[in-house]
């Protein structure tokens, strides 16, 4: 049977949708975003003396703080020019960033994970849902926020905090953190 020949222009018409961009304009500034993080990078490196490693544990969210996390390993901000690393044991991390309204399913897999951190550990809740349960609090399938599990260092509230929101927050905590060292050594 002879192969059927199609005019392609007309394929275009048929069957390419064309729409336009309906996305809103980004106003991030990447000059911003690079002082902040070579801020960062001197604190964690005198609070730490090497990069700071964050374990991520989604503990019953709906993804959004995690794909937030995940672009933050990106080239576009690519945080491990600023000494910020993401590890996938718990053995190895400093910070265990919890997104999600803690589920009773991962209650133990929560106090598991932070049990299995070295001291000092540090817990940092990012979300809404991390920090107080947001839309599921008081329902029948959540304990609440991270802080209702394990103590909580660090909120980084909003329904979806930004990569920028979280390295402003991760800098303000190095600020504190910088800060009892001081204190500490004095």
């Amino acid at each position: 049977m002879p192969g059927r020949i199609y005019n392609m222009a007309n394929f275009k018409k048929q069957f390419l949708l064309y729409t336009p961009g309906i996305t809103e304009k980004l106003t991030f500034r990447d000059e911003e975003f690079e002082k902040l993080g070579f801020k960062l990078k001197a604190e964690v490196n005198s609070i730490f003396g090497r990069s700071l490693s964050i374990r991520e544990l989604d503990s019953g969210s709906d993804n959004a703080a995690e794909i937030e996390m995940n672009n933050l390993s990106t080239p576009h901000y690519d945080v491990e020019r600023f000494g910020i690393t993401f590890v996938a044991s718990p053995r190895h991390a400093d910070v265990l960033a919890i997104t999600g309204a803690v589920t009773h399913n991962m209650e133990i897999a929560v106090r598991k994970t932070y049990a299995a951190m070295p001291s000092p550990k540090f817990v940092i809740a990012i979300g809404d849902d991390a920090c107080n349960g947001g839309i599921f609090a008081g329902t029948y399938a959540v304990n609440g926020g991270a802080d209702k599990v394990v103590p909580v260092d660090l909120k980084i509230p909003g329904n979806t905090p930004s990569p920028l929101e979280i390295i402003r927050a991760l800098h303000g905590f190095m600020t504190v953190l910088s800060q009892r060292k001081t204190k500490h050594q004095q």
